[in-house]
């Protein structure tokens, strides 16, 4: 009885503690939409500009983008089983915890101020790959 696991929550909470989500990060949240009987899935992408408790049960993180013009802010709890998934477009390099400034910055100062970071990651070939490019060649 030692071995066996209870799940409390449909969350994988190990794999939201591992993205590690802090400000400056942009990020794609896909919430579940109940509508009636029907289930859909929502996109909200946008900077984070707060992450607060950590990894705590009760830790949130806030997303703010801007559409047509207005600004629009959205606060996620990071273990919601509401939320399907949530994928990290970029990284910047940020010096603040807490990027609440950019409320009334414009686009293009935030360009200036924030400094890009690619998340491409570089795959080595394989031996198999760089044999088959040697012997067509």
């Amino acid at each position: 009885m030692l071995g066996s696991k209870i799940a409390i929550s449909p969350v994988d909470i190990a794999a939201r503690r591992a993205l590690a989500l802090r400000a400056g990060m942009t990020v794609q949240v896909w919430q579940k939409i109940t509508e009636g009987e029907k289930t859909r899935l929502q996109n909200f992408e946008g900077l984070i500009i707060a992450c607060r408790h950590g990894g705590e049960s009760g830790a949130t993180f806030t997303v703010r983008r801007v559409a047509s013009g207005v600004g629009m802010e959205k606060t996620f709890p990071l273990f919601s089983p509401l939320i399907e998934r949530i994928e990290i477009l970029r990284t910047a390099k940020v010096r603040r915890a807490k990027l609440y400034y950019v409320r009334t910055k414009s686009r293009r100062d935030i360009r200036r101020k924030v400094k890009q970071t690619d998340l491409a990651t570089v795959i080595a070939p394989t031996e198999a790959a760089t044999d088959e490019i040697s012997e067509s060649t």
